[in-house]
């Protein structure tokens, strides 16, 4: 079988590819139109091969140690030197598996109620709201509230202390790293110096069995991996990150696309009245499942990842030179798909006619933590909100989605709210 060089757009300094990245919603898919599911160009003068499409990304997840993780500076400083996000082979197999022990099914089994009891306190807000509220802020809060809940143990106050500025950290995440006053990239390494010294706090005031804390420091105990506080710090504000974004960004999709669909609310909703409450995990639930894999396959909370190959690789019969970074892009649709792919339809995960793999969390070794977290979120928030309040879009607002740092509506989804019937 025939190889074929990597096709390029042909950059040089990369200047214009950036503009054209940060400002164009549609900058990969026009790019993959022209060139294939393959393409090399120049962001930041960094060379990046762009890739899509299951052929071409399940390829990338066979490549094992021929590839290590890889972030856009403005991540790497962001989340810091020390964070397991930003290390490779042994030493981050080793943090990863102590902190996922915080995303295990029995830590989840021990959030539900925290998490409940989070979704009642939400729906008695909206309940006596008498205006329109912004479902997406909403939604951000909430999944704020029970990251910081679960994991650190903080009340309503402390959770508000954080809240700000983790916004301001977290918006700037994919940004232009220039650290020069006022830019959000500025604004977001301040933050970041307000948060590490907050959570030294939290640690410092802790008896290791508030939230999840007591789950870490037994997992770092297990496997003799003393970490000092500020090693610590920077894997609790990955995993504030990693339980809260996607959550934030999932939800507001699905209420976006219920809404926009009533014709699948009602065929949703007959399963979600007759559901129990509080919500039971081991509830069968087909059609909200099939409802959550429709929003995650048209608005991935990981619109995509990145890697980079230590070695020559192939994708797709298409050559990767050594030292290249790779994003992978999630979501995107090729020549080859079904005319109803863009169609909002849940049943295709019921009636067998949707066989592609879904990687909305990103893929491989380096999966989203917070994957399991934000699926247990999705189906309470879902069945909860539902049954206890009916929703509707307020007129003349902009519902498309801005995908920096996740997909979530321009205008913020605002909603009137009434008790349901």
């Amino acid at each position: 079988m025939s190889v074929a060089t990597c096709p390029s757009t042909g950059a040089v300094t990369g200047l214009r590819e950036t503009l054209d990245f940060f400002s164009d919603p549609g900058f990969a898919s026009k790019r993959f139109a022209a060139h294939g599911d393959v393409f090399e160009t120049r962001l930041l003068a960094q060379r990046i091969v762009f890739i899509q499409g299951e052929r071409a990304i399940s390829d990338l997840l066979k490549q094992g140690a021929a590839l290590e993780g890889w972030w856009p500076d403005s991540v790497r400083q962001l989340l810091g030197s020390r964070s397991l996000a930003n290390r490779s082979g042994p030493a981050h197999k080793a943090r990863r598996r102590v902190v996922g022990q915080l995303f295990s099914s029995g830590a989840l089994c021990r959030y539900t109620p925290s998490i409940q009891g989070l979704i009642e306190e939400l729906i008695h807000e909206l309940q006596e709201s008498e205006t329109p509220q912004p479902l997406a802020a909403r939604m951000r809060r909430f999944a704020f509230a029970v990251i910081a809940t679960t994991v650190l143990g903080l009340d309503a106050s402390d959770r508000d202390a954080l809240f700000a500025d983790f916004e301001i950290w977290t918006q700037a995440l994919f940004s232009i790293p220039l650290a020069i006053p006022g830019t959000p990239f500025a604004r977001a390494l301040a933050a970041r110096e307000r948060l590490l010294t907050r959570l030294k706090t939290v640690l410092q005031h802790s008896d290791s069995s508030q939230g999840g804390l007591d789950l870490l420091s037994g997992g770092l105990d297990e496997v003799d991996m003393p970490l000092d506080d500020d090693d610590l710090v920077e894997q609790l504000l990955l995993l504030l990150f990693a339980g809260y974004e996607t959550t934030a960004s999932s939800l507001s999709c699905l209420f976006r696309a219920l809404l926009l669909n009533p014709d699948v609310e009602q065929w949703l909703l007959p399963e979600l009245l007759s559901s129990p409450w509080p919500f039971e995990a081991s509830h069968r639930s087909p059609r909200l499942d099939a409802t959550v894999l429709e929003v995650m396959r048209l608005t991935p909370p990981v619109g995509g990842f990145f890697r980079r190959n230590l070695q020559p690789i192939r994708l797709a019969d298409v050559e990767i030179p050594q030292d290249r970074v790779i994003q992978v892009v999630l979501g995107s649709r090729t020549a080859e798909d079904s005319s109803d792919i863009a169609a909002f339809r849940p049943q295709r995960h019921l009636d067998g006619s949707f066989t592609q793999t879904l990687l909305p969390f990103g893929g491989g070794e380096r999966v989203c933590l917070g994957k399991a977290l934000a699926e247990l979120e999705i189906r309470l928030m879902t069945v909860g909100l539902i049954q206890k309040l009916q929703l509707r879009l307020v007129p003349d607002q902009d519902l498309s989605l801005k995908q920096i740092p996740s997909p979530t509506p321009r205008d913020g989804l605002v909603v009137s709210v009434t008790p349901r019937q």
